[in-house]
């Protein structure tokens, strides 16, 4: 599945746009994890567990993104962003993007 933050590719052309794609994730901190961010947070640096934490997450909501478009039909999803948001003690990692179908400039598909 071919992303892009832009509205479009430079090889292809967008033939129909089929929706929002979206996928999201939910994650909690952890007490050992914080324990570990605290000391951290003392002597500065980067919290290692916060980091691994927020990649897994933004991973995890970029594969639900892309069955979603699969789900729809689509080749590939243009303006694609990431949002995230604090909710009490846990953090949302929301990725979202224009899910198209595409076609070569040739005038074949992906």
């Amino acid at each position: 599945m071919l992303t892009t933050t832009q509205d479009n590719f430079s090889n292809y052309e967008v033939e129909e746009i089929v929706g929002i794609a979206r996928g999201n994730t939910v994650r909690a901190r952890h007490l050992g994890k914080d324990i570990m961010a605290g000391f951290r947070n003392i002597v500065g640096g980067e919290i290692y567990e916060y980091t691994k934490m927020l990649a897994e997450a933004r991973e995890q909501s970029y594969d639900r993104m892309i069955e979603d478009a699969k789900a729809m039909g689509a080749d590939a999803i243009v303006c694609f962003r990431f949002q995230t948001t604090t909710i009490q003690n846990a953090s949302e990692v929301l990725c979202y993007g224009t899910a198209v179908k595409l076609k070569n400039y040739d005038g074949g598909h992906p």
